[in-house]
């Protein structure tokens, strides 16, 4: 035996108010809604139709609550109609017509009305069919799910329909003037038909003269002052551009507005949205790509599928389309600008560099045109690449930031310029230069590189350094690192540790193994073992001062600690954790230079018998 759902309406109207509509005053919306579809149907039948909304609101008195009536001369409903459409929930009288006619009607799933409970506990409706037998009937609903329906004692004189509201004491805010007003020009501004409030007897107009980007103006100048100026209103933001939009897919059209600032990278920029000029969403963020996040933008789509709060529009691929199309003009506008305006393409690049790094990667004919524009970090200052490219053949860059900041200081003395590719989406950006334009070069570039650009010590410095290199091989050999001799600038940089990736991802994992139980210890050992590395090395440099010193130093024991201070300072220049066997070399060492200072200290003082830096206890660097 088969059953019927049963439908609390209470539950349903709590449903609405709770979870699906963003506040009760979507009720004006839900009218504005009904009227525009019953005034376009109308038209289907009367071409020549122009159709008129007119809201009137009745104030309290005596302790009486508001009420508002809102009518339209629109198609109407016959008696068949209001059973079928007013008390089935779910049906929508837009829904036989929908495909053939989508782009007319507002309206698809037959709800709206059941907004006006939220904010009423009974609704009257009276209308008259212009399909009819010529009738006035009412409609009396009420919040519990029950209805009426009768012949009106007044008849309408003319095809129409009115909704008589009396605010529910709770809800009264909803029905002052000044919030009746503020809600029929907020949803309805931009509406093609004539919507009159009239209150206390005085009538005014609330609708606006259309969409502002469809208006014929004087002069470009003229039209994007007014566009500006519009945005301004809208957003309450001084926008720097406007970029017209338009879409087949969707039948959509509006104004994109450029930010004066750039917002966070991560960020999705909210907009105003309009389905056949009834205002649909304040905060769509789903309508365009999503690098395009240096603009606001004010549309109106006729052909796209709202979700069911009418508050959104629907994901498929008809907004796919649209989101494509309107992308492509913000392209294009970009692309404009490199050709016709490369300075105005520079300060926006300077507002919104990701968005344009984004659409780049996207986009290789937009690559090509802005590629040379964006500026990158590089060890020598900021430089563009077009001005990179001009100075050096290959474009050497750093993906990471701790691999910048470990040889930019030195890189930048010995005249390299590398680039810092370690901001969104930079790298990326490098490493498609050589498939969009053939002829460049471009190398990733890391502290290991560094050496192969220091000059070499002649026979009689290397003689002078042995003891010094010896002591350093057989110090840092526990630690898997090599030992070299080498100038470089600045001259202020005694050593520099250099290691290729799997140099660094050996001393992370060593240190993991360091301090992890044994079974996942020797699963790191296995690891280390697979991966492999060239060894690391730490450079001395020949023009520091305290390393010509410490070459020429006859007490092993000192160099000994001197090289393992050292070789733990290069590790901390170079932004590189310690293991625990560096740490261990660290005390050692402080506590070893803290002994040797202190006995220095006690007979080196006056009357002392110490010596000075060039007596029995070193040898001079010639």
């Amino acid at each position: 035996m088969d059953h019927r759902f049963q439908v609390s309406l209470r539950g349903v109207i709590d449903l609405l108010s709770h979870h699906l509509y963003s506040s009760p005053g979507v009720y004006i919306r839900e009218l504005l809604q009904n009227a525009t579809d019953a005034i376009r149907a109308r038209q289907h039948l009367e071409p020549e139709h122009l159709g008129t909304v007119r809201l009137e609101l009745v104030e309290k008195q005596d302790e009486g609550r508001a009420t508002l009536v809102f009518s339209d001369d629109g198609v109407g409903l016959t008696e068949e109609e209001i059973h079928r459409f007013l008390a089935t929930i779910g049906e929508s009288s837009k829904r036989e017509a929908l495909e053939a006619r989508r782009k007319d009607f507002i309206g698809q799933f037959g709800i709206g009305l059941l907004s006006c409970f939220m904010v009423c506990d009974e609704l009257l409706l009276v209308t008259r069919s212009a399909r009819g037998d010529g009738r006035t009937l009412e409609w009396r609903g009420r919040h519990d799910g029950t209805y009426a329906v009768r012949a009106s004692e007044h008849p309408l004189p003319r095809p129409g329909t009115q909704v008589f509201l009396v605010a529910r004491a709770d809800m009264a805010e909803w029905f002052t003037p000044e919030r009746v007003r503020q809600l029929a020009r907020h949803y309805g501004g931009l509406l093609p038909f004539p919507i009159h409030l009239t209150v206390g007897g005085e009538q005014e107009r609330l609708d606006s003269d259309g969409p502002p980007w469809r208006r014929q103006y004087g002069s470009a100048t003229e039209r994007r002052k007014a566009m500006l100026d519009y945005g301004r209103e809208v957003f309450d933001t001084d926008f720097i551009d406007c970029i017209p939009l338009r879409s087949q897919a969707g039948d959509v059209d509006g104004v994109a507005f450029v930010l004066p600032a750039s917002p966070h990278f991560n960020s999705k920029q909210k907009h105003r949205v309009y389905l056949k000029h009834m205002l649909l969403s304040e905060s769509a963020e789903n309508l365009l790509p999503e690098w395009a996040f240096f603009v606001k933008c004010v549309v109106n789509a006729n052909a796209l599928r709202p979700t069911a709060s009418r508050e959104a529009f629907y994901e498929d691929g008809a907004l796919g389309q649209a989101r494509d199309a309107l992308g492509a003009g913000l392209r294009k506008y970009l692309m404009d600008l490199a050709h016709d305006d490369p300075r105005s393409l520079q300060r926006l690049i300077g507002l919104h560099g990701l968005s344009i790094k984004a659409l780049a990667l996207d986009d290789d004919d937009f690559y090509k045109l802005v590629i040379g524009w964006l500026p990158f970090e590089t060890s020598l200052g900021v430089s563009t690449l077009a001005d990179y490219r001009r100075a050096y053949p290959v474009v050497r860059y750093t993906a990471t930031l701790e691999g910048f900041r470990q040889i930019s200081r030195v890189a930048a003395a010995q005249g390299l310029c590398i680039i810092n590719a370690a901001y969104t989406h930079d790298a990326a950006l490098l490493e498609k230069l050589p498939h969009v334009f053939p002829e460049a070069q471009v190398e990733p570039f890391s502290a290991a590189d560094l050496p192969q650009n220091f000059e070499e010590l002649t026979m009689d410095e290397r003689d002078a350094v042995f003891p010094l290199l010896r002591t350093a091989e057989q110090v840092l050999a526990p630690f898997h690192c090599g030992a070299t001799v080498k100038k470089f600038f600045p001259a202020e940089v005694p050593t520099l540790y250099s290691s290729d990736e799997d140099g660094s991802f050996r001393r992370d994992a060593e240190r993991a193994r360091d301090e992890s139980d044994d079974l996942y210890a020797s699963v790191l050992e296995n690891v280390m073992e697979a991966a492999g590395s060239d060894q690391a090395q730490l450079c001395f440099n020949l023009h520091n001062p305290v390393v010509r010193r410490l070459a020429a130093v006859s007490d092993r024991a000192m160099m000994k600690l001197s090289v393992e201070m050292l070789y733990v300072q290069a590790l901390l220049l170079g932004h590189h954790p310690l293991n625990a066997q560096e740490m261990t070399l660290l005390n050692q060492g402080l506590l070893g230079l803290i002994s040797a200072q202190l006995g220095a200290g006690g007979g080196g003082g006056p009357g002392g018998d110490g010596e000075d830096e060039g007596g029995p206890g070193s040898r001079g660097f010639h």
